[in-house]
């Protein structure tokens, strides 16, 4: 395939088909009004979900975080395209820095301080509230987040590839396109089975997200060494932070609200082996 058609390719599958799941409408009020705008306009503006199939992705797996409270900033959209874009709303974000050991992590300022309140819960408690990864278990630029979809993308396309699943002419093309263009190739790839993710058996999606869509990009996201121990999340759960991305098990998202008043903002509570995910609820 050239890149002329593969770009055509990725351009019609921005049109959503009607098996897409919408979200809920109370989710959708909930977001449009966090956002202070209309649904139609929080629709336009913000996340073409009706349209764009990557946006309606993006939603349905991150959206949490556009319910998030009053006291950060919500992001201007679902999909950043790119760095400049990515590096304006940044600008306009009050960030707070602080060491973790030799770990420097950035945050939104609000999200600093309820993470400070959490690792002091932990410690009064004999428990521990780490983060995890290095500085980038915080805050991201975009092209940290396009060295990690590359590290999950590159290895997959070799992967089938090499198993005669994708045509070379079609790989080759692919490697040419952006990693904002290279994501909903990948969605159609994943409908074939053709899994992206490390271990190549479940969604790219399922462990990084795609370039320009991360919570981590907006300062509310932190990865926690501790994930693991149900106490240290029932304690970074009191102090707002919670899972929100299904099976990204060390990814923590600030939405600074009561858990028993998520469901207010059209999220529900999803349960597996043992962990709790908070996700946008669909129709």
């Amino acid at each position: 395939m050239t890149r002329f058609f593969c770009i055509v390719a990725v351009l019609t599958l921005l049109i959503v088909p009607a098996s897409i799941t919408a979200q809920s409408s109370a989710y959708l009020k909930a977001a449009a009004e966090r956002s202070r705008l209309s649904e139609k306009s929080f629709n336009s503006r913000v996340c073409d979900h009706k349209n764009d199939a990557v946006a309606a992705r993006v939603l349905r797996e991150y959206g949490a975080v556009f319910v998030a409270s009053e006291e950060i900033l919500v992001p201007a959209k679902c999909v950043f395209e790119n760095g400049t874009a990515v590096t304006e709303f940044q600008s306009r974000t009050k960030l707070a820095s602080q060491r973790f050991g030799a770990t420097q992590i950035t945050l939104q300022a609000g999200a600093m301080d309820a993470l400070n309140a959490a690792i002091k819960d932990a410690t009064a408690a004999g428990l521990k509230i780490t983060p995890r990864g290095g500085s980038i278990g915080g805050l991201r630029s975009y092209e940290d987040t396009v060295r990690l979809w590359n590290s999950r993308f590159n290895p997959a396309l070799a992967y089938w590839e090499g198993r005669g699943k994708i045509a070379k002419a079609d790989a080759d093309a692919a490697k040419k396109l952006t990693a904002y263009e290279q994501v909903p190739l990948v969605l159609k790839w994943e409908q074939s089975g053709y899994w992206f993710s490390t271990g190549f058996s479940r969604t790219i999606l399922s462990s990084v997200a795609a370039p320009g869509t991360s919570q981590h990009l907006f300062g509310l996201a932190l990865d926690v060494t501790e994930f693991a121990n149900p106490r240290a999340r029932a304690i970074l759960n009191k102090r707002g932070w919670f899972q929100t991305v299904a099976d990204d098990t060390p990814h923590f998202t600030y939405l600074g609200r009561a858990e028993e008043d998520l469901p207010k903002y059209g999220l529900i509570l999803v349960e597996r082996n043992s962990y709790k995910f908070w996700i946008p609820a669909k129709q």
